[in-house]
């Protein structure tokens, strides 16, 4: 009788067990904005000006996370935030138009609050700071779900307690790089990148699950928008070749990659006469 009614009390509170021992359990999200940081009151929102970019190649680029809007940051630390900005830098710096890449903390776009200062203006400031003509900004979303279904009971054994993996967790991740030319405020190219993630745990095991998957469908939504990145980048040197969305200008000293001087073609010319000749 005795062990019925500690069964009926486990079985009861189990429902709630998650809650317990989770700091994860339910839904939650972290997130930091693109359009929030740009734009924290309607006040700071301009009309939009009609003006094309100028380009002086090579140019300079920072490359930055946005400043969570989670006080925590969520389950990804500054340190896998660096590997992952690597990721970006190492698309960037596929390209000859790239003079140098530039990684800079997101505690240095934190706004004070209270002031809706314009994104803008802060862009302005790291830009001077950092020395950087264009900034790619990554802004994410993250929701983490985990939900008990009718597995999650705890059953005796013939050793003892057991728990079953009944919790159900999922993470969707979503992750987007807009990169901006710093003196028009213009955005030049955008990349987008996803994931989306499933594991089963005890109710125990959900804050290690959890840090994991967060973690992992971090860097799996990053590989794909880096793919979507190299992708954009070619498009756009293909669009500012025609002129199109921005005009491009070079820096004393900076020859367009694969280029083939009129001298040059000349001296193979001559070379090739003699041969000839000879």
């Amino acid at each position: 009788m005795f062990k019925i009614i500690v069964s009926l009390v486990l079985l009861v509170s189990i429902s709630g067990c998650s809650q317990f021992v989770s700091n994860q359990s339910g839904r939650n999200a972290i997130s930091s904005s693109l359009v929030d940081f740009l734009y924290p009151n309607k006040e700071s929102r301009v009309k939009h000006q009609e003006e094309i970019p100028v380009l002086n190649l090579p140019v300079k680029v920072g490359i930055a996370f946005l400043p969570s809007q989670n006080w925590r940051g969520g389950n990804i630390s500054e340190a896998n935030k660096l590997k992952l900005l690597n990721k970006v830098k190492s698309s960037f710096s596929k390209h000859r138009f790239i003079d140098s890449i530039t990684i800079i903390p997101s505690v240095y776009l934190r706004q004070p609050s209270g002031r809706g200062v314009s994104g803008f203006d802060t862009l302005d400031r790291m830009a001077r700071l950092h020395d950087v003509d264009v900034m790619a900004l990554v802004s994410y979303d993250q929701v983490t779900q985990s939900r008990q279904n009718n597995a999650s009971l705890l059953y005796w054994t013939i050793v003892g307690l057991y728990v079953i993996p009944g919790n159900e967790n999922s993470i969707q991740t979503f992750v987007d790089t807009a990169v901006f030319d710093v003196r028009s405020h213009k955005m030049l190219l955008r990349a987008p990148g996803v994931s989306s993630l499933t594991k089963r745990s005890t109710a125990i095991g959900v804050d290690s699950v959890m840090a994991q998957k967060s973690l992992q469908g971090f860097n799996i939504a990053f590989d794909g928008m880096i793919k979507n990145l190299d992708g954009e980048l070619t498009r756009f040197k293909a669009r500012a070749k025609e002129g199109k969305s921005v005009e491009i200008r070079h820096q004393q000293g900076y020859s367009r990659g694969g280029s083939i001087s009129f001298l040059f073609l000349m001296l193979l010319g001559l070379f090739g006469l003699r041969k000839v000749i000879f």
